[in-house]
């Protein structure tokens, strides 16, 4: 269970807009380059996160600002592809931690 009270973090329009990027970005992506699809998917991150940064608990929030602001949404990695996926396994190690620590706080491990 969540360790907040359910709050609003996006309002419809704001959730049909992330909505209708992610279905365009699907589309498009079938014409692009197989690196594009991971800069989509953060770049949707990157705008959900901007959404509900401001409304979230302080521990999402800290999320956002401390893990995912490090990863940037136009990352297409030319060269570098290593450190490139090793930088995403951190962000879902830090992400699975926040999950945890969220809905399992009994069985959530170090973050």
């Amino acid at each position: 269970m969540p360790t907040t009270a359910p709050v609003w973090v996006l309002d419809e329009d704001e959730a049909v807009e992330l909505l209708a990027y992610l279905i365009t970005a699907a589309r498009t992506q079938v014409d692009e380059a197989a690196e594009y699809g991971p800069m989509r998917l953060l770049t949707a991150a990157h705008r959900l996160a901007e959404q509900i940064a401001p409304r979230s608990s302080r521990a999402t929030a800290a999320f956002v600002h401390d893990e995912l602001d490090q990863v940037p949404e136009l990352a297409v990695p030319r060269t570098g592809r290593e450190e490139y996926v090793t930088r995403l396994d951190e962000l879902c190690r830090s992400l699975a931690a926040h999950l945890s620590a969220r809905w399992a706080p009994d069985r959530a491990g170090p973050a």
